[in-house]
């Protein structure tokens, strides 16, 4: 075989491939299908890492796609099933904030505007990551003193 069809061939393969969670992220959910809360954060938390990747790839278009999926979870998150009690209070507050920065994103990534784009990312990846009440893990211990001969 050539080199040219070698380098045609994995170049072919390896623009067939897709990462699930860049696809999900791009995908719009179902109306009216009943989500938990912890799913709907995990994907906003995918939305928000996949926008970054956009943004450092100048994929516009792509990005506009993602601030208009992150506003759509945002949207869903009240409506969740399995709302922790620890978030119930100021999830209101919270979404609507997320939806605000959402609707920003996009017009940011319509215009092009870099520093505006990364802000942006910035109050929504803090956002999500208050919005998220994964189980803390305690921080390890140190040997007591003196065992570090055994």
């Amino acid at each position: 075989m050539s080199r040219a069809s070698l380098v045609f061939c994995t170049a072919l393969v390896l623009s067939g491939c897709h990462l699930p969670e860049r696809e999900a992220a791009l995908t719009p959910l179902p109306e009216g299908v009943p989500f938990t809360y912890g799913e709907l954060v995990s994907r906003a938390r995918n939305q928000a890492t996949t926008a970054l990747e956009s943004f450092y790839v100048d994929a516009w278009t792509e990005l506009e796609t993602i601030a208009t999926g992150l506003d759509q979870t945002a949207r869903l998150l009240p409506k969740s099933n399995e709302i922790p009690a620890t978030v119930k209070d100021r999830l209101g507050k919270d979404v609507d904030q997320l939806r605000q920065d959402a609707k920003k994103l996009g017009e940011a990534a319509r215009a092009r505007d870099s520093k505006a784009v990364n802000e942006i990312l910035q109050r929504i990846n803090v956002r999500v990551r208050e919005l998220s009440v994964d189980q803390k893990l305690p921080p390890p211990k140190l040997p007591p003193a003196g065992d570090e001969d055994r």
